[in-house]
């Protein structure tokens, strides 16, 4: 009997262990939810919050990161710095339920720069999977841990393919699929997107790129029935095989497209984003560059087709998505374009509290933009304008923001069933019941 309940208790030890660690279609593995993205939809989201309630947990971040919350299981790993030149490249992971610090590890970074709010702080989202996550740096630094915070790898990309140049730093996430991680670099200095053996951190490949800034992201795109690595920046968007890095196909009829990256819309296609710049430096090639493309498959290779262009809408921080049949923008000032996803055409424009740094999470039957200064915008999802609450994370009294670039931001969000999580520079929050 006493052995009986004993290989029992081990069966269920295994099995919680193993609900834990494996990706699910509640997890958010990687910026954006990566190829799970659209999977999140079983639950009710939660519609009312603010300071004092309908807050799960919140807990406080060492340093500073701009990167969004990455889940698998029971687990969300947030990446930071600290130190005044940005000394070192911190791993956090928390658990879910309680918003609970497991653990914690330090690198130090192999490129200092000053510490401040004009250079990307931890900005490339990290990407996990039931082996682990796998967060890269500004610096160049790339970890991979264990679920339980062991290093499993490291390397040095700056002191293996040449120092990056940049005046505000890299952005572009980490990207994954199959045994593999993807990597761009796009900056003055030597450029390239490169694949990595989750494993043993070897690289996989290597595709050198034109050199330019840009802190967009290399996304997963199903494409006549295969994963490509697309990638929107500055100029150009190309598309990848993922087993070789070979270049597929590009578009270069594009300009402004240094932010928004490109998320699956489905049948090949998915939108292109862009913004005039902050001095409207770029506001000629952005003009052309807000639209919905698809990739053509033939005997000659891929061609690009433009389906439609928006001369209305612009794509500022935040990531364009399409939902429920419409394609959803907002620009630096915190105006909204809702456009039909099939003609391009606009529905309307509306007017929310804050910009978003954010990318909108479409759950249900809403549309959540999670402001820059705090405040949440629901929109019900649709062709008809219709603005339904507006919730404040924080007060800006005693919470830390607004301020601008140097208070408090939301950046980044992850939709679970329990509810949202939402980072801040400085804070993790989770939105809905613990």
């Amino acid at each position: 009997m006493a052995r009986l309940l004993f290989s029992r208790v081990l069966l269920v030890l295994f099995a919680s262990t193993f609900l834990q660690s494996q990706v699910t279609k509640a997890d958010w593995p990687a910026f954006l939810g990566g190829k799970s993205r659209s999977t999140v939809t079983d639950f009710t989201p939660p519609l009312k919050w603010n300071p004092e309630e309908g807050i799960g947990w919140q807990t406080s971040l060492p340093g500073h990161g701009q990167s969004s919350p990455v889940i698998v299981g029971d687990r969300i790993y947030v990446t930071a710095v600290e130190g005044p030149m940005k000394n070192d490249n911190l791993v956090i992971c928390h658990q879910l339920t309680t918003g609970e610090v497991l653990w914690k590890r330090s690198f130090p970074s192999s490129l200092p720069v000053a510490n401040n709010v004009y250079t990307s702080r931890a900005a490339p989202t990290p990407t996990a999977d039931e082996s682990g996550v796998f967060a890269f740096f500004e610096s160049g630094n790339l970890v991979a841990l264990s679920p339980e915070g062991e290093v499993r790898w490291e390397r040095d990309l700056i002191k293996d393919y040449g120092k990056y140049v940049g005046r505000f730093g890299l952005g572009g996430s980490v990207a994954q699929l199959g045994d593999q991680i993807f990597i761009v670099a796009d900056n003055d200095g030597p450029s390239y997107i490169a694949g990595f053996d989750k494993k043993t951190g070897k690289t996989s490949w290597k595709t050198d790129r034109d050199s330019r800034i840009s802190w967009s992201s290399p996304m997963m795109v199903k494409i006549d029935g295969k994963d490509q690595i697309v990638i929107s920046s500055s100029g150009s968007v190309d598309g990848y095989d993922p087993t070789n890095g070979k270049q597929l196909w590009t578009y270069n009829n594009v300009g402004g497209n240094t932010v928004p990256s490109t998320i699956d819309a489905g049948d090949g296609s998915f939108l292109v984003g862009a913004s005039p710049g902050r001095n409207g430096e770029a506001s000629e090639g952005a003009k052309e560059s807000n639209l919905m493309m698809k990739i053509i498959a033939s005997d000659n290779g891929f061609q690009p087709k433009v389906l439609w262009q928006s001369k209305d809408a612009t794509s500022s921080f935040g990531s364009p998505i399409v939902y429920k049949g419409h394609a959803y923008y907002t620009n630096r000032a915190g105006v909204l374009y809702c456009i039909d996803a099939t003609t391009g055409e606009t529905n309307y424009t509306a007017r929310m509290a804050d910009s978003n740094w954010a990318t909108p999470v479409g759950v249900g039957e809403h549309i959540f933009f999670f402001g820059k200064d705090g405040r949440t915008t629901i929109v019900q999802a649709g062709p008809k304008k219709e603005i339904l609450d507006e919730n404040q994370l924080w007060d800006s009294e005693g919470g830390g923001g607004p301020g601008g670039f140097g208070g408090e931001i939301q950046y980044g969000v992850a939709p679970t069933r329990n509810g949202f999580v939402v980072r801040t520079g400085t804070k993790l929050f989770l939105i809905g019941k613990p």
